[in-house]
Protein backbone atom coordinates (compact mmCIF):
# COMPACT_ATOMS: atom_id res chain seq x y z
CA UNK A 1 0.00 0.00 0.00
CA UNK A 2 2.72 2.47 0.52
CA UNK A 3 4.30 2.21 -2.61
CA UNK A 4 1.26 2.56 -3.93
CA UNK A 5 1.11 5.85 -2.13
CA UNK A 6 4.64 6.52 -3.42
CA UNK A 7 3.56 6.39 -6.74
CA UNK A 8 0.76 8.47 -6.74
CA UNK A 9 2.99 11.31 -4.83
CA UNK A 10 5.78 10.78 -7.73
CA UNK A 11 3.06 11.48 -10.55
CA UNK A 12 1.69 14.47 -8.82
CA UNK A 13 5.17 15.67 -8.55
CA UNK A 14 5.98 14.93 -12.25
CA UNK A 15 2.74 16.78 -13.06
CA UNK A 16 2.77 19.46 -11.13
CA UNK A 17 6.20 20.41 -10.90
CA UNK A 18 6.50 21.49 -14.39
CA UNK A 19 3.45 23.31 -15.30
CA UNK A 20 2.46 26.60 -13.35
CA UNK A 21 0.31 25.16 -11.03
CA UNK A 22 2.21 24.53 -7.85
CA UNK A 23 4.31 20.99 -6.72
CA UNK A 24 3.61 22.20 -3.69
CA UNK A 25 0.73 23.16 -2.70
CA UNK A 26 -0.65 19.90 -4.52
CA UNK A 27 1.51 17.94 -1.84
CA UNK A 28 0.12 19.58 0.57
CA UNK A 29 -3.06 18.69 -0.48
CA UNK A 30 -2.15 15.30 -1.63
CA UNK A 31 -0.50 14.48 2.13
CA UNK A 32 -4.03 16.04 3.70
CA UNK A 33 -5.86 12.91 2.34
CA UNK A 34 -3.89 10.10 1.73
CA UNK A 35 -0.60 10.28 4.26
CA UNK A 36 2.26 8.22 3.92
CA UNK A 37 2.81 5.52 7.16
CA UNK A 38 6.55 7.10 8.05
CA UNK A 39 7.70 9.62 10.23
CA UNK A 40 7.16 13.54 10.29
CA UNK A 41 10.58 14.34 9.65
CA UNK A 42 11.42 11.37 6.38
CA UNK A 43 7.78 12.82 5.02
CA UNK A 44 9.17 16.86 5.00
CA UNK A 45 12.33 14.98 3.54
CA UNK A 46 10.56 12.80 0.98
CA UNK A 47 8.09 15.57 -0.36
CA UNK A 48 11.18 17.84 -1.35
CA UNK A 49 14.12 14.39 -2.21
CA UNK A 50 11.31 13.60 -4.87
CA UNK A 51 12.14 16.07 -6.99
CA UNK A 52 15.59 14.40 -7.97
CA UNK A 53 13.57 12.28 -9.68
CA UNK A 54 11.65 15.44 -12.19
CA UNK A 55 15.34 17.11 -11.99
CA UNK A 56 16.96 13.88 -13.73
CA UNK A 57 14.66 14.48 -16.15
CA UNK A 58 15.50 18.28 -17.25
CA UNK A 59 18.96 17.04 -17.16
CA UNK A 60 17.82 14.88 -19.87
CA UNK A 61 15.98 16.93 -21.88
CA UNK A 62 18.31 19.46 -21.92
CA UNK A 63 21.80 17.68 -21.65
CA UNK A 64 23.13 19.41 -25.31
CA UNK A 65 21.69 22.54 -24.01
CA UNK A 66 23.67 22.77 -20.65
CA UNK A 67 26.47 20.66 -21.38
CA UNK A 68 29.65 22.72 -23.04
CA UNK A 69 31.02 19.88 -25.34
CA UNK A 70 30.45 17.76 -27.72
CA UNK A 71 27.24 17.78 -29.65
CA UNK A 72 28.92 19.99 -32.61
CA UNK A 73 29.80 22.93 -30.56
CA UNK A 74 31.72 25.38 -31.92
CA UNK A 75 34.12 27.44 -29.40
CA UNK A 76 31.15 29.90 -29.26
CA UNK A 77 28.59 27.34 -28.48
CA UNK A 78 30.99 26.27 -25.36
CA UNK A 79 31.33 29.95 -24.69
CA UNK A 80 27.06 30.54 -24.78
CA UNK A 81 26.12 27.52 -22.73
CA UNK A 82 28.87 28.65 -20.04
CA UNK A 83 26.74 32.45 -19.81
CA UNK A 84 23.84 30.03 -19.74
CA UNK A 85 25.27 28.59 -16.41
CA UNK A 86 26.00 31.99 -15.25
CA UNK A 87 22.70 33.42 -16.31
CA UNK A 88 21.41 30.64 -14.00
CA UNK A 89 23.82 30.96 -11.09
CA UNK A 90 22.55 34.97 -11.12
CA UNK A 91 18.32 33.36 -10.74
CA UNK A 92 19.59 31.69 -8.08
CA UNK A 93 21.12 34.25 -5.99
CA UNK A 94 17.44 35.62 -4.33
CA UNK A 95 15.76 32.59 -3.88
CA UNK A 96 18.74 30.86 -2.13
CA UNK A 97 19.34 33.81 -0.21
CA UNK A 98 16.01 34.27 1.46
CA UNK A 99 15.47 30.39 1.41
CA UNK A 100 18.06 29.27 3.34
CA UNK A 101 17.69 32.44 5.78
CA UNK A 102 13.62 31.71 5.97
CA UNK A 103 13.45 28.27 5.84
CA UNK A 104 12.22 27.61 8.81
CA UNK A 105 9.89 29.84 9.16
CA UNK A 106 8.38 28.78 5.87
CA UNK A 107 7.46 25.57 7.61
CA UNK A 108 6.55 26.66 10.12
CA UNK A 109 4.02 28.70 9.63
CA UNK A 110 3.16 28.80 5.68
CA UNK A 111 3.12 25.24 4.87
CA UNK A 112 -0.85 24.76 5.33
CA UNK A 113 -4.23 24.95 3.31
CA UNK A 114 -5.43 28.36 3.90
CA UNK A 115 -1.64 29.89 2.11
CA UNK A 116 -1.56 27.69 -0.07
CA UNK A 117 -5.62 28.60 -1.22
CA UNK A 118 -4.94 31.79 -1.23
CA UNK A 119 -1.32 31.74 -3.35
CA UNK A 120 -3.36 29.79 -5.85
CA UNK A 121 -6.36 32.18 -6.71
CA UNK A 122 -3.65 35.22 -6.99
CA UNK A 123 -1.68 34.03 -9.22
CA UNK A 124 -3.93 32.05 -11.16
CA UNK A 125 -5.89 36.05 -11.76
CA UNK A 126 -2.09 37.13 -12.41
CA UNK A 127 -1.70 34.37 -15.10
CA UNK A 128 -5.02 35.47 -16.65
CA UNK A 129 -4.39 39.04 -16.50
CA UNK A 130 -0.65 38.67 -17.71
CA UNK A 131 -2.10 36.91 -20.87
CA UNK A 132 -5.11 38.87 -21.27
CA UNK A 133 -3.01 42.60 -21.55
CA UNK A 134 -0.37 40.95 -23.11
CA UNK A 135 2.08 42.56 -20.22
CA UNK A 136 5.78 42.24 -21.24
CA UNK A 137 7.77 42.57 -24.75
CA UNK A 138 7.89 39.05 -25.11
CA UNK A 139 10.95 40.01 -27.74
CA UNK A 140 14.11 37.14 -26.22
CA UNK A 141 13.16 33.96 -28.09
CA UNK A 142 16.23 31.83 -27.00
CA UNK A 143 18.31 30.73 -24.16
CA UNK A 144 21.25 32.75 -25.57
CA UNK A 145 20.01 36.15 -25.76
CA UNK A 146 18.77 35.95 -22.20
CA UNK A 147 20.63 39.12 -20.54
CA UNK A 148 21.79 38.84 -17.03
CA UNK A 149 19.71 41.93 -16.08
CA UNK A 150 17.25 39.73 -17.16
CA UNK A 151 18.32 36.51 -15.60
CA UNK A 152 18.44 38.51 -12.23
CA UNK A 153 14.60 39.41 -12.51
CA UNK A 154 13.48 35.80 -13.09
CA UNK A 155 15.53 34.95 -10.30
CA UNK A 156 13.44 37.40 -7.99
CA UNK A 157 9.93 36.73 -9.14
CA UNK A 158 11.21 33.30 -8.36
CA UNK A 159 11.52 34.45 -4.27
CA UNK A 160 7.74 34.31 -4.49
CA UNK A 161 7.67 30.69 -5.09
CA UNK A 162 8.87 30.11 -1.14
CA UNK A 163 5.28 30.80 -0.50
CA UNK A 164 3.16 27.53 -0.65
CA UNK A 165 1.20 27.45 -3.75
CA UNK A 166 2.53 29.80 -5.80
CA UNK A 167 4.79 27.67 -7.77
CA UNK A 168 8.42 28.22 -8.70
CA UNK A 169 7.63 27.65 -12.78
CA UNK A 170 4.19 29.61 -12.54
CA UNK A 171 7.01 32.37 -10.45
CA UNK A 172 9.52 32.51 -12.82
CA UNK A 173 7.40 32.60 -15.81
CA UNK A 174 5.47 35.72 -14.47
CA UNK A 175 8.74 36.97 -13.92
CA UNK A 176 10.18 35.92 -17.36
CA UNK A 177 7.15 37.05 -19.74
CA UNK A 178 6.99 40.65 -17.77
CA UNK A 179 10.66 40.90 -18.37
CA UNK A 180 10.40 40.19 -22.20
CA UNK A 181 10.85 36.70 -22.46
CA UNK A 182 9.09 34.48 -24.75
CA UNK A 183 6.50 31.67 -23.48
CA UNK A 184 8.91 29.08 -25.23
CA UNK A 185 12.09 31.12 -23.69
CA UNK A 186 11.01 31.12 -20.33
CA UNK A 187 9.58 27.65 -20.13
CA UNK A 188 13.46 26.71 -21.26
CA UNK A 189 15.01 28.75 -18.62
CA UNK A 190 12.50 28.07 -15.93
CA UNK A 191 13.17 24.15 -16.29
CA UNK A 192 16.97 24.31 -16.55
CA UNK A 193 16.92 27.10 -13.59
CA UNK A 194 15.07 23.97 -11.47
CA UNK A 195 18.44 22.20 -11.34
CA UNK A 196 20.07 24.20 -9.05
CA UNK A 197 17.31 25.36 -7.38
CA UNK A 198 15.70 21.83 -6.54
CA UNK A 199 19.09 19.80 -5.97
CA UNK A 200 19.72 22.40 -3.17
CA UNK A 201 16.59 22.33 -1.58
CA UNK A 202 16.81 19.10 -1.28
CA UNK A 203 20.10 19.01 0.00
CA UNK A 204 19.16 21.65 2.37
CA UNK A 205 16.30 19.26 3.32
CA UNK A 206 19.11 16.04 3.71
CA UNK A 207 20.94 17.91 5.99
CA UNK A 208 18.37 19.15 8.45
CA UNK A 209 17.28 15.39 8.51
CA UNK A 210 20.72 14.24 8.87
CA UNK A 211 20.83 16.42 12.12
CA UNK A 212 17.78 15.61 13.76
CA UNK A 213 17.84 11.75 12.62
CA UNK A 214 20.41 10.51 11.98
CA UNK A 215 21.64 9.52 8.26
CA UNK A 216 19.69 6.48 8.92
CA UNK A 217 16.82 5.55 6.50
CA UNK A 218 14.65 1.45 7.19
CA UNK A 219 14.66 -0.54 4.08
CA UNK A 220 10.35 0.75 3.55
CA UNK A 221 11.79 4.35 3.59
CA UNK A 222 14.39 3.56 1.21
CA UNK A 223 11.67 2.02 -1.08
CA UNK A 224 9.11 4.62 -0.86
CA UNK A 225 11.85 7.16 -1.63
CA UNK A 226 13.49 5.29 -4.54
CA UNK A 227 9.84 4.96 -6.22
CA UNK A 228 8.42 8.22 -6.03
CA UNK A 229 11.85 9.66 -7.55
CA UNK A 230 11.48 6.99 -9.98
CA UNK A 231 7.60 7.35 -11.23
CA UNK A 232 8.61 11.54 -11.08
CA UNK A 233 11.46 10.84 -13.21
CA UNK A 234 8.90 9.35 -16.06
CA UNK A 235 6.15 11.34 -15.27
CA UNK A 236 8.48 14.84 -15.68
CA UNK A 237 9.25 13.36 -19.65
CA UNK A 238 6.51 13.66 -20.66
CA UNK A 239 4.71 16.83 -19.15
CA UNK A 240 7.70 18.97 -19.94
CA UNK A 241 7.72 17.35 -23.64
CA UNK A 242 4.40 18.06 -23.05
CA UNK A 243 4.21 21.94 -21.89
CA UNK A 244 7.04 22.69 -24.65
CA UNK A 245 4.69 21.60 -27.31
CA UNK A 246 1.70 23.40 -25.48
CA UNK A 247 2.59 26.98 -25.43
CA UNK A 248 3.71 26.91 -28.77
CA UNK A 249 0.38 26.99 -29.91
CA UNK A 250 -1.88 28.12 -26.39
CA UNK A 251 -0.93 30.73 -23.94
CA UNK A 252 -1.24 30.10 -20.10
CA UNK A 253 -4.64 31.10 -19.27
CA UNK A 254 -6.07 27.50 -18.54
CA UNK A 255 -3.61 27.08 -15.97
CA UNK A 256 -4.49 30.43 -14.45
CA UNK A 257 -8.33 29.16 -14.49
CA UNK A 258 -7.70 25.75 -12.98
CA UNK A 259 -5.37 27.60 -10.11
CA UNK A 260 -8.38 29.67 -9.43
CA UNK A 261 -10.70 27.03 -9.12
CA UNK A 262 -8.59 24.52 -7.28
CA UNK A 263 -7.84 27.52 -4.65
CA UNK A 264 -11.60 28.17 -4.23
CA UNK A 265 -11.98 24.39 -3.66
CA UNK A 266 -9.36 24.27 -0.99
CA UNK A 267 -10.76 27.31 0.80
CA UNK A 268 -14.40 26.13 1.55
CA UNK A 269 -12.34 22.77 2.38
CA UNK A 270 -10.09 24.15 4.96
CA UNK A 271 -12.65 26.34 6.16
CA UNK A 272 -15.07 23.75 6.88
CA UNK A 273 -12.64 21.61 8.58
CA UNK A 274 -11.83 24.86 10.67
CA UNK A 275 -15.64 24.89 11.49
CA UNK A 276 -15.42 21.91 12.47
CA UNK A 277 -12.54 22.00 14.56
CA UNK A 278 -13.84 25.04 16.47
Amino acid sequence: MEILKAILFGIVEGITEWLPISSTGHMILLDEFIKLDVSHEFYELFEVVIQLGAILAVVILYFKEIWPWGFGKTKEDTKETYNLWLKIIVACIPAAVIGILLDDFLDTYLYNGFVVAIALIVYGILFIIMEEKQIGKRTTRSLNTITFKQALYVGCFQVLALIPGTSRSGSTIIGGLVSGLDRKTIADFTFILAIPVMAGASLLKLLKYIKNVGFTFTSSELTILGVGCLVAFLVSLYVIKFLITYIRKHDFKVFGWYRIILGIIVLLYFGYKYILIK
